[in-house]
């Protein structure tokens, strides 16, 4: 590592942490709120909006669709919320969908639960990030443009302040996620105010007509409400983060987690249903394209909340720019959720040999680097794949939630069905169990139903992309399971198996000129103790060959030169041919490549030189029966 690289990642990330400071990164409750509660807190921002957005598409006349999405969303909610807080009793040691479901549902399912964790992380971090630009881009309309710019750079921020670490990027979290709460309650209470002195309120787009898409009966009413209820769904993401996370808790664990999530389940509920109230009383109208408001077509449109904390707070300006600023903050952060659950997943699947290894080691700062960094990527991807449209990304959502959910669940059933059949189980405790069974299995059948519900109503609208996803995932983390096997198997050394003792060494060094470098792999090659010790030249420059033999014969140097013919200037490949050909003189012999590499003093020398020193020992790694020996000399 250069020291102008040095110098750049400590400014970004900080310095090292000891291994045994560990303990110090457990969280308190106030700061486990925002990192593994923004996601949910945020998407109260948007869950009420993407409701509307379906319904309007039967016009004024189906608004009232709305209340009825948004009670079940909310039973939806309480159950999900009540069944996690079994599971951060029953897995202190983090209850994630994947490890519940490898314990409780066998290898597949967690795998499968483990996919869909996967696919939704990196959509979290891309729909949180694109719905906080556009509430950005609601109170400032002149950066409408710049939405993938805006959102590429918050997930780059996003990932350097992960780097630094869990804790020091909770302090910074905790700021706009509780702004955010505080300023929603506080719109509630102006909202509150405006209707008891009986002023009449109503949203800047109450008046614009909204053109049904098509008409609505029967059973295509049906199917609409159904997916103005999955669109809403939106508002149960990341409940599955805590439970994910109890061991990043401090003591007691279990209970510090449950509480959290039963703070984080009030605020989401009586969020969610203040917002869709206030959308109701205040007549906002909302639509994907702002024609079927009556609006020219590249119309800027404000957010549902952004319409309604504009008409809540009236002339006050000033507090609806800052609840924009907060909302803004939190739906960014929000992607922090999937910044702390992807990297802890990824680690749990490498320590299983279902992904690469790397992903299982923490940096500098304790965190899982490469999960964060590969998070970060994946989302990127997405972002400029879907252009930064909300709309679009956003039907790609819910589908590997509710997978993981159902999962979970199905897997506490089974868990607490062990439980109860151990023996001596006492009355009180049995009754317990029973019950967080209950609470399971309903969480269960009922997610279940919402998948089915979100599937349906998705697929044709971008979800076919998950479903073809999940699966992919599964079967690449099974390969890369296959690979650690065959290579472990292969590696593995027999009860008899005894060291290498090859029947001589024949050593060649490879010489380009006759400098310092040269003469220091020559006297390292006399150590080996070679059966037969030689220095090989290309012969790409006939000049070059004969003022190397001169040097050679001045210098009396008594090892001989052996020089390669190649009159296509390549200087690999016949190298590589006369290698192999020695191994086949020398049957049962090791074979040992010794190459000079003279090491530059700064990092911006290294392009200056062709580093045919790397590439040939990258070929020679592959050929088999040949050991290299690289001999570097600093300059």
């Amino acid at each position: 590592m250069t020291p102008l690289f040095s110098r750049t990642k400590r400014m970004m990330v900080g310095r090292p942490l000891d291994s045994a400071r560990l303990g110090e990164t457990l969280l308190p409750k106030r700061l486990a709120l925002p990192i593994f509660c923004s996601d949910p807190l945020s998407s109260v921002a948007y869950a009420t909006e993407e409701i509307l957005l379906v319904v309007g598409l039967g016009g004024v006349a189906l608004l009232h669709l709305t209340w009825y999405a948004a009670a079940a969303i909310v039973l939806v909610l309480v159950v999900v919320v009540a069944s996690y807080r079994q599971t951060c009793y029953a897995y202190p040691g983090g209850g994630g969908a994947y490890l519940v479901s490898a314990q409780n549902l066998g290898r597949g399912a967690a795998l499968t639960a483990a996919s869909a964790l996967l696919v939704d992380y990196v959509l979290t971090v891309a729909v949180s990030v694109v719905s906080g630009v556009a509430a950005i881009t609601s109170a400032i309309p002149s950066l409408g443009g710049h939405n993938v710019a805006l959102s590429v750079a918050f997930v780059v921020l996003l990932t350097l302040m992960n780097l630094r670490g869990v804790r020091e990027s909770g302090r910074i979290f905790a700021v706009p996620t509780y702004g955010f709460v505080f300023f929603v309650y506080l719109m509630f209470a102006f909202a509150a105010v405006r209707m008891a002195t009986g002023a009449t309120v109503r949203a800047e787009s109450a008046d614009l007509p909204l053109h049904a898409a098509s008409v609505y009966t029967g059973l295509a009413l049906v199917l609409l409400g159904m997916r103005a209820f999955a669109s809403g769904c939106t508002a149960l993401t990341g409940v599955e983060a805590i439970s994910n996370g109890v061991p990043a808790f401090r003591r007691p664990k279990s209970r510090n987690a449950a509480t959290t999530l039963l703070v984080m389940g009030f605020f989401s509920v009586t969020m969610f249903g203040g917002i869709t109230i206030l959308a109701m009383l205040y007549d906002v109208h909302v639509a994907v394209d702002p024609t079927e408001l009556g609006l020219p077509a590249h119309t800027p449109t404000s957010t549902a909340l952004a319409q309604i904390a504009r008409a809540a707070f009236g002339d006050l300006d000033a507090l609806f720019y800052l609840l924009q600023a907060f909302t803004a903050g939190v739906l960014v952060l929000a992607a922090n959720t999937a910044f702390n659950g992807f990297p802890m997943l990824a680690s749990v699947l490498a320590e299983d040999r279902f992904a690469p290894r790397q992903l299982r080691n923490r940096g500098d700062r304790l965190v899982f680097s490469n999960g964060i960094v590969l998070l970060a990527l994946a989302a990127i991807g997405l972002i400029v794949l879907f252009d930064a449209e909300l709309t679009h990304l956003i039907q790609l959502y819910i589908i590997g939630v509710f997978v993981s959910f159902t999962l979970s669940q199905t897997g506490m059933v089974r868990h607490w069905r062990k439980v109860l059949a151990a023996p001596g189980l006492r009355p009180r405790e049995r009754a317990r169990r029973r019950r967080s069974q209950a609470i399971n299995a309903v969480g269960a059948v009922l997610t279940g139903l919402v998948l089915i519900i979100v599937v349906i109503t998705k697929f044709t609208h971008g979800a076919w992309i998950v479903v073809i996803a999940m699966p992919t995932l599964f079967l690449g983390m099974r390969a890369v399971r296959r690979h650690y096997e065959r290579v472990a198997q292969e590696l593995s050394a027999t009860p008899d198996a005894r060291p290498w003792a090859p029947a001589g060494n024949a050593v060649m060094v490879l010489v380009s000129d006759l400098h310092v470098p040269t003469l220091k792999a020559l006297g390292y090659a006399r150590t080996m103790r070679a059966t037969s010790l030689e220095a090989l030249t290309v012969a790409v420059d006939p000049a070059d060959v004969t003022g190397l033999r001169a040097q050679w014969d001045a210098h009396g140097i008594d090892v001989p030169l052996q020089v390669l013919s190649s009159p296509y200037r390549d200087f690999t490949q016949p190298v590589v041919d006369y290698v192999v050909e020695t191994g086949e003189r020398y049957p049962g012999a090791a074979v040992t490549v010794v190459i000079p590499q003279f090491i530059v003093g700064h990092w911006w020398e290294q392009p200056l030189h062709n580093q045919s020193a790397l590439r040939l020992t990258a070929r020679l790694m592959f050929t088999p029966g040949v050991t290299v020996v690289n001999v570097p000399y600093r300059l």
